[in-house]
């Protein structure tokens, strides 16, 4: 006698162990984001989290100075004559007058906190840093796409005013262009207006290198398959910038966004070096530095302070840059 020909076999009923597994492999091939991603490779990555962290910890500091200054009990230019030696016009006691009440000492001549002041130059140091940097990217971005995008006399156009910019002595045109700058310009006075005039010319001097870039990708973004899909289906040319090419321009303009600001702050702190940036009583760490080269001997820590916050913040910003690069473009080496 046959067997029912609908009678179930132990094959046609899946297990629960099985079913558990199938469960885990959808699990597990569920979709990532790119930044998902980028994020997970920069976790791995050290030496750019700590960067990042250092950054952190610097913006905050540069925003709190008030704060922090006031809990510290020490005005930036408020003068200690009496911790000054009077012969040699240098700090009493060792390593430039480091006491409990002056954490990294005080200046010579006039005995202002330097630890105080070090807060107050980090807000003039990042402020120029990140504004010109913002300042930079937006016409980078906007005339490098254009360039890439239409080509033909505008790029044409474009590529020779790049061209004309990365040959002119940028560090000349700022100082000569800061030095005969009036003291009031557009309701600003003073320093402020020196910090503005400082972020602009930065800015306007930093956006070739950008531009170049950006103008690259999209000369290779705009003959990628789904540009093309696009225009095949009727969109317009605003569409395809927008939707298209500027998303995927993210990534390249982070990168070299948060590698063009350490030399913004150097530039800075060279302008403020020179003399040509934010004026006394306004405190700047290349002002600083400018200032100690008179007691290097007699009062070492006077220029090691500044120099120390300057090579800090630098290699914070390069270290976080170098991973924000990996995680964004792992197959470019560095």
């Amino acid at each position: 006698m046959t067997a029912p020909l609908h009678e179930p076999t132990a094959e046609a009923a899946p297990s629960a162990a099985e079913e558990a597994a199938v469960n885990a492999g959808a699990k597990a091939v569920q979709g990532r984001s790119l930044g998902r991603i980028a994020w997970e490779r920069l976790k791995r990555d050290k030496l750019a989290l700590t960067g990042g962290i250092v950054v952190l910890l610097l913006v905050l500091v540069a925003l709190l100075a008030p704060v922090i200054t006031s809990l510290y009990g020490q005005d930036p230019d408020a003068y200690h004559e009496n911790l000054i030696d009077p012969l040699f016009g240098t700090p009493t006691g060792s390593l430039g007058g480091v006491s409990a009440d002056h954490w990294l000492g005080v200046e010579p001549v006039n005995g202002r906190d330097i630890f105080a002041r070090i807060l107050y130059g980090a807000r003039i140091s990042l402020l120029v840093g990140f504004l010109s940097a913002v300042v930079a990217v937006v016409l980078g971005t906007v005339l490098g796409v254009l360039a890439g995008f239409f080509g033909g006399w505008v790029d044409s156009a474009i590529s020779r005013v790049m061209d004309g910019l990365l040959a002119f002595p940028q560090l000349l045109f700022i100082i000569a262009l800061v030095s005969v700058m009036p003291n009031e310009l557009l309701g600003l006075t003073g320093s402020s207006v020196r910090v503005f005039v400082m972020i602009l010319v930065i800015g306007f001097f930093g956006w070739p290198y950008i531009g170049r870039v950006v103008r690259g990708q999209t000369l290779s973004l705009r003959e990628r398959e789904y540009v093309e899909a696009a225009r095949s289906l009727g969109a317009g040319r605003l569409y395809i910038l927008f939707k298209e090419l500027l998303p995927n321009l993210v990534a390249p303009i982070i990168v070299y966004t948060t590698m063009m600001i350490p030399t913004n702050i150097l530039t800075e702190a060279a302008l403020s070096f020179l003399g040509v940036g934010v004026k006394p009583p306004t405190s700047s760490w290349g002002q600083m530095l400018s200032s100690a080269i008179d007691y290097y001997e007699s009062d070492p820590m006077y220029m090691v302070v500044p120099g120390v916050a300057i090579f800090i913040t630098v290699l914070a910003f390069n270290l976080f840059g170098d991973g924000v690069r990996d995680a964004l473009d792992p197959k470019a080496g560095r």
